[in-house]
């Protein structure tokens, strides 16, 4: 398998969903090691989710290591170049789609003993504490805001050592989960909403319920709508 930016973004994307996904299946279903844990424990496991995927991005050919079509969407404005989105996108779906169904068959026992379908939803896609699509799109935008400038910052900040960075921008992410993340679950990134979202429509779980499509366009809208207002709000300060 010869690495490259294609790989590179699939399997960074497979690693963050996997680890991701995975610490919020180990804190909502029943039975595991982890249940009930909180909020403490989901936000610092997808921050660590975050820094392994921007590693094995980088180790499989992307030198970029987006992982997250908003960070793609807001480096192609900032720089003028749209050609890697045709590249990255579809790789992080994949990855974060294969990701979120070796979420599910890594917790398989668990999704009998879990009753509550919203519980077995949250374990692949996100919801809002307080359901109100102005807000909650705000939200997101906001997240993402944040999130992009913040990554701009750790990749022009001076004097950091190489292999630093990941664990900046996952440190970054969990700060936006334990500050911001409280109202809609801090998707932040379109393709780690939506493709597991399509998986948990698609996969064979009993009791799951809907998968919540009248939802699912604010956690791909929002992410995108932020990343292009920080984009050129970063263009205009020229940073």
């Amino acid at each position: 398998m010869v690495p490259s930016p294609f790989l590179g973004e699939l399997i960074g994307t497979f690693v963050l969903l996997l680890l991701g996904n995975g610490v919020v299946s180990n804190v909502v279903l029943k039975r595991t090691k982890g249940h009930e844990s909180g909020w403490i424990v989901i936000t610092t496991g997808y921050s660590l989710a975050v820094a392994m995927g921007i590693f094995t991005a980088n180790a499989f050919g992307s030198a970029d290591a987006h992982i997250n079509p908003a960070v793609t969407l807001a480096d192609a404005i900032i720089t003028g170049d749209f050609s890697k989105m045709a590249v990255y996108i579809p790789a992080q779906m994949i990855g974060a789609f294969l990701g979120a169904v070796l979420v599910w068959l890594h917790y398989m026992p668990h999704w009998q003993t879990t009753e509550d379908p919203a519980a077995k939803l949250a374990c692949f896609a996100t919801d809002p504490a307080i359901r109100s699509k102005g807000s909650n799109l705000m939200s997101e935008i906001i997240g993402t805001i944040i999130l992009i400038i913040g990554v701009t910052a750790i990749s022009k900040a001076e004097g950091i050592r190489i292999g630093l960075g990941p664990y900046l921008v996952g440190l970054l992410v969990w700060s936006i989960g334990l500050s911001l993340g409280g109202t809609t679950g801090y998707a932040i990134n379109p393709a780690r909403d939506l493709a597991p979202r399509i998986a948990h429509a698609l996969l064979p779980i009993k009791g799951k319920g809907g998968s919540d499509w009248g939802y699912s366009w604010i956690p791909v809208v929002g992410p995108l709508l932020g990343a292009a207002l920080a984009a050129f709000f970063l263009g205009m300060v020229s940073v």
